[in-house]
């Protein structure tokens, strides 16, 4: 796909959000692909999806891939029931604008301060002083998590006694706690695919650090009270066998009644602030970027040599 027909594809605000697969062959098919199982073939339009995530026993074709990265949905390789994120391929970007940006804003203590404010002010119903600092903000979230957590358990008589899970271990927790693991890992893939297909780095996190998913769990913390805890404990509360695919189920559909892609385009874009006047914006493609000589961006594609 050339870079002029990039804009024939759906925007991420605007796609689906997630599949899961496990125990699957994936090919391609026409211009898409299409996953085969004991069930037979199934034809997966992955141009209107964000992210599909490849679970145990699945295996995936060159050809497939290349449909993939063309209509621009991201890959995420996952473990058993999408509880854990291994590793993930890029989505439908080819601009670095938006990466440069999270970078400089990580890079400089002032600015990277700003984004943590912004993102602590978003989780919260009142606005947070200019006084507060980053040990109170953190106090202040961890308060309102244990009152989401409490007032679900109060809500759905789902008994709770706190975050517990062996990662080892996964039939030791109890149903509360395992529909929570999947619900997070759900959240987790289309916070990823989003940041990916938007053109940032999931590894550059602001509150989150050191590891390569750090600002996927920056981001997956702003919904989480909107989306994983509330279907987790709605959905053992409705019985507690077979929680797993019915949380991703419940998830997929919490996901769509609250556009939450849309969302997560939009906050990121608010999270950084908006476009300099030296800033290119991600779709502005006409040139693959360009080069940096120490005072500024000069054009690509130039013979320097030839300069005199």
């Amino acid at each position: 796909m050339r870079v002029e027909d990039l804009h024939i594809l759906p925007k991420v605000r605007d796609s689906w959000s997630f599949l899961y697969l496990e125990h699957a062959r994936i090919d391609q098919h026409d211009l898409s692909i299409a996953a085969h199982d004991k069930e037979g073939m199934t034809p997966i339009p992955c141009a209107g999806l964000t992210a599909l995530l490849l679970g145990p026993g699945t295996s995936i074709t060159q050809a497939a891939m290349t449909a993939l990265a063309d209509t621009g949905c991201a890959v995420l390789w996952t473990g058993e029931e999408g509880v854990r994120l291994y590793g993930f391929g890029f989505g439908e970007t080819r601009s670095a604008a938006n990466l440069l940006r999270q970078a400089a804003a990580w890079a400089d203590p002032v600015r990277r301060l700003a984004v943590v404010r912004r993102m602590y002010a978003m989780r919260f119903d009142d606005p947070i002083g200019e006084d507060e600092t980053i040990e109170q903000l953190r106090g202040r979230e961890g308060n309102r998590v244990r009152s989401v957590y409490a007032r679900w358990a109060k809500e759905t008589g789902v008994p709770w006694t706190g975050r517990r899970y062996d990662r080892k271990n996964w039939a030791a927790a109890d149903p509360i706690n395992q529909a929570l693991s999947v619900a997070n890992a759900a959240l987790y893939g289309v916070c990823a695919g989003a940041i990916v297909s938007a053109g940032y780095s999931p590894g550059i996190g602001f509150i989150h650090t050191g590891f390569l998913l750090a600002f996927v769990f920056d981001v997956a913390d702003l919904y989480k009270a909107d989306t994983a805890i509330p279907v987790a404990f709605q959905t053992v509360a409705n019985g507690s066998s077979d929680v797993e695919t019915r949380v991703r189920k419940a998830m997929r559909d919490r996901f769509r009644e609250t556009r939450l892609l849309e969302r997560i385009v939009n906050d990121l874009e608010g999270l950084f602030g908006a476009y300099g006047p030296e800033e290119a914006k991600p779709n502005d493609e006409e040139r693959p970027g360009g080069l940096w000589d120490g005072a500024g961006i000069v054009p690509t594609g130039v013979n320097y040599g030839d300069e005199p």
